[in-house]
């Protein structure tokens, strides 16, 4: 477990305790533990194994042992002795935006609310606005939130970055099986879909029944009732993760294994459309393979012409269409761009030069400054913009002018003394409410770059929140939106704002929107960036980063920008630096 997961478990070890009514001093003791673990500059793993566990700060005995149970078990015993004793759809209640662990005791105390669903139905009858400290607007407030994360397409999904760490455990598992050559990911997950209903994995063996043998008695997994054969030579079977996910394996041991992993990776809709650009030409396309309907006479009489495929690409390559990137395959027009040969060239990590959102230990990250610039000038970067919070932010710290001044003349002499990157002095500014920005232009005006973000006032109605995000964008100090709808994973689905009328601001002010690849953001989304391409706006691809390993996270990004069929030239920080000091007038 790294620093951030023990932190959050921590955190929420507090959450509970709160809500249960627990000494406040315990509480606090768990939410001082938590900040200062996310803080540290060190693995909290290798601290322990030197054992000096006990002297990161707010870490007393009881804490520490708690996080050696942690590191060992990934988990510890009050934790799940308090989850026992709590409904779990509390725990969701509690992730809702707006409500915290006081204000869901109360709903559970008073109205015996127990699941997101009874919360709606609670507001919609106007019985939480009778409740001490509530009231109408309270109440509206806390039926939008919760119906936003009803509605939002990853409720009840997994992430793509948690998905992906679940795949990578099984596949290392299963890779040392003697009866498995070979385990890729397919379905969603191969496609990098955002968020995924179950992890679809592939494995190729001589002995398909074997290698599902070892599958079905992975740790930690309870079997699903359902094993079957697709066809001669292939096997299937499900398991459910401790997670709760649940992963289904398909086995292949025949000629046909790139046909098969086609079909698997799909998506449906993509597959229903390439079946339909085969018949045209004679062919029909299943899991089994390729094969010609048309039947020609031979001195013998009637033979088949049928195919079967151990590379998916020979599927593509026959049908005339060219390799179809599997992030492509959502029927959004990639099979008539591979017949018309005008599919993008995608972009890859290797195009990135830079990033232009990052976070140091001046406002919420964990990192000096000077950290992250060898960090990053270790992956190959040839600038980085040091972007920490304003005022309004106060939560992460957030910097006042005279400490913004400050930061710029640190980054200036980190500039100085460190060669071969480029640090670019910025801002995450807050958007306030009235479309204000959180520092004035003569601020503004002294820095290279300048990224804005909304951060607060997130129920605002459509109407005033475009009004906001626009006059921003409006502001000839401004370079990039961050975030842009707002969104994070498993707590809301974005504020209501009209994103047609912010890429147009953006486009008649030449602004940059961003592809946020935070995991728990991934925003702007596949189909929104897309529709940025197409209206001529450009993207940066950046990581939010708040620690080291978060430069790594570029990968989420430049998924999302694949799908949504963007090249190197549409994404700004594929620039080098002369072309990106250029683009910022400096």
């Amino acid at each position: 477990m790294d620093n951030a997961e023990i932190a959050d478990i921590l955190n929420r070890m507090g959450r509970l305790l709160e809500f249960m009514g627990g000494d406040p001093f315990k509480i606090m003791a768990y939410e001082k533990a938590a900040r200062s673990i996310k803080r540290l500059e060190m693995d909290i793993s290798s601290i322990h194994q030197e054992g000096h566990l006990s002297d990161v700060p707010n870490v007393g005995k009881a804490i520490e042992e708690k996080i050696e149970e942690l590191l060992t078990k990934g988990t510890f015993e009050a934790y799940e002795k308090t989850l026992a004793e709590i409904p779990p759809g509390i725990i969701e209640i509690m992730d809702i935006s707006g409500i915290g662990p006081k204000t869901a005791k109360i709903l559970y105390e008073r109205l015996a609310i127990e699941s997101t669903g009874e919360l709606i139905k609670a507001a919609e009858e106007h019985r939480i606005r009778r409740l001490p400290r509530m009231g109408p607007k309270q109440e509206e407030r806390i039926l939008k939130a919760a119906r936003n994360r009803v509605q939002s397409s990853d409720f009840r999904r997994t992430p793509l970055a948690v998905a992906t760490a679940i795949e990578q455990q099984i596949t290392e598992k299963l890779s040392v099986s003697p009866y498995i050559k070979k385990v890729v990911p397919v379905g969603s997950l191969r496609r990098k879909m955002e968020t995924v209903g179950n992890i679809d994995l592939f494995a190729l063996s001589d002995e398909p029944e074997k290698a599902i043998d070892a599958f079905m008695h992975l740790g930690k997994a309870a079997p699903v009732p359902e094993i079957r054969n697709l066809h001669e030579g292939s096997a299937h079977a499900a398991i459910v993760h401790e997670n709760g996910i649940r992963i289904d394996l398909y086995v292949c041991s025949g000629g046909c294994c790139g046909s098969l992993m086609q079909y698997l990776t799909g998506s449906k809709e993509h597959n229903v459309r390439l079946q339909e650009v085969a018949r045209a030409q004679g062919y029909t396309v299943s899991e089994k393979g390729l094969i010609c309907k048309e039947k020609s006479r031979d001195e013998e009489g009637l033979t088949n012409e049928a195919g079967e495929f151990s590379e998916e690409a020979d599927i593509y390559e026959l049908l005339g269409l060219g390799y179809l990137p599997p992030e492509l395959r959502e029927d959004r027009g990639e099979v008539e761009a591979g017949l018309e040969r005008r599919l993008p060239v995608l972009i890859e990590r290797k195009d990135i030069k830079g990033d232009l959102h990052v976070h140091s230990r001046w406002s919420d990250g964990r990192n000096t400054i000077e950290e992250l610039a060898l960090h990053a000038r270790g992956l190959g970067y040839e600038y980085i913009a040091i972007t920490d919070h304003s005022p309004s932010t106060g939560v992460a710290n957030g910097l006042s002018e005279q400490r913004l001044l400050d930061h710029i003349r640190e980054i200036d002499e980190i500039n100085d003394r460190i060669d071969g990157i480029r640090l670019l002095s910025g801002t995450e500014c807050d958007i306030r409410s009235d479309g204000r920005l959180d520092y004035s232009s003569e601020v503004l005006e002294g820095l290279d770059i300048v990224v804005v973000a909304v951060h607060a006032g997130l129920e605002q109605d459509r109407k005033s929140m475009t009004k906001r995000v626009i006059a921003a964008l409006e502001n000839e100090h401004v370079d990039i939106l961050a975030h842009p709808t707002g969104r994070k994973f498993g707590k809301r689905s974005g504020y209501d704002i009209d994103m047609e009328k912010v890429m147009q601001a953006a486009f008649d002010n030449d602004k940059v929107l961003e592809i946020n690849s935070s995991p728990s953001r991934l925003d702007l989304n596949d189909m929104h960036a897309r529709m940025a391409k197409e209206v001529g706006v450009k993207i940066a691809i950046n990581t939010d980063t708040h620690s080291l390993a978060h430069f790594d996270n570029i990968d989420y990004g430049i998924d999302v920008a694949r799908r949504a069929w963007l090249e190197p030239a549409d994404v700004v920080n594929t620039r080098g630096l002369k072309e990106i000091c250029s683009m910022l007038r400096i």
